[in-house]
């Protein structure tokens, strides 16, 4: 039989006191940020409303939109979501591919392989987003390369992540133990089975959260490859119907809730990704 003296009763009670109290202001904080944010969302619509509210002795006037043209053109706009999406899963397909490859290449100790991904990364980083996609296509059709302005944004913007993506990925190779890897050695792996099967595993759950952080800024950068002309994602309709009618403030204004909402949505992905990935480290 156990005996509990009042003494431990105690500690317990207070370990539970402590927690509750814990507890609450995590709420309160949470319903604190929530209320901060509904009225600065209130606070935006106010400033696009149009209508006025009189505050003691000043008048505030919000900005009088065109609310006729964003019905009429709000599903042409929202046609280019699909496009937008495509380049920006299609562009980080290549990106994470190109990192690895690089991130392999700065931890080899072979010189040539080294310095080809240090070169590579140097030279992505060195030079603009928006003149690599205009290099991609206006410069190479005159070496009778001609790409379409998909394939062009594409390769530029997975290039381009794909640079900054390396130093996640050669984090993430980096952080896997010493050990781990003198241990698959020891039980007779290669050094190929031990990279795909101890440390790739392990590194690309480490890069993964961090991924999801160049995704979400890659889908906002995307909007740049709408330069090109021939790519009708959301960008450039809005752009399009915009100029068309001038009316570039609402167009701009749709675009800006388009990607918004999106960003949201691929936040609270990445934040239940997270949240799943750092189950195994409890």
């Amino acid at each position: 039989m156990h005996i509990f003296t009042g003494k431990q009763d105690t500690s317990k009670s207070q370990a539970e006191l402590l927690y509750d109290i814990q507890l609450r202001k995590e709420r309160q904080f949470r319903a604190n940020v929530a209320l901060s944010w509904f009225v600065l969302l209130a606070i935006l619509i106010f400033a696009f409303s149009g209508a006025s509210i009189t505050i003691g002795s000043t008048t505030y006037s919000g900005i009088q939109v065109d609310t006729q043209f964003i019905r009429d053109n709000l599903s042409f706009i929202a046609g280019g979501l699909g496009e937008t999406i495509r380049i920006s899963i299609l562009s980080i397909l290549l990106a994470m591919a190109l990192a690895l490859l690089a991130a392999l290449g700065r931890l080899s100790t072979v010189p040539p392989i080294y310095a080809l991904s240090t070169f590579y990364v140097s030279l992505i980083r060195g030079t603009p987003l928006y003149l690599q996609i205009f290099f991609f296509f206006l410069a190479l059709p005159q070496l009778g390369i001609v790409l379409s302005g998909l394939v062009s944004g594409v390769l530029a913007l997975g290039l381009n992540y794909g640079a900054y993506m390396s130093e996640i990925f050669r984090a993430g190779l980096s952080s896997v133990g010493k050990g781990q890897r003198e241990a698959a050695m020891a039980i007779g792996m290669t050094p190929t089975q031990t990279m795909r099967r101890v440390i790739l595993p392990q590194a690309l759950r480490f890069a993964i959260p961090p991924v999801g952080n160049e995704f979400i800024a890659m889908t906002k950068d995307s909007a740049l490859v709408s330069a090109t002309g021939f790519v009708h994602e959301l960008m450039w309709r809005a752009t399009k119907v915009g100029r068309a009618q001038f009316h570039n403030l609402e167009a701009l204004i749709m675009a800006a809730i388009f990607y918004w909402i999106v960003t949201l949505l691929l936040t609270y992905v990445q934040s239940i990704i997270e949240t799943r990935l750092s189950k195994g480290d409890r």
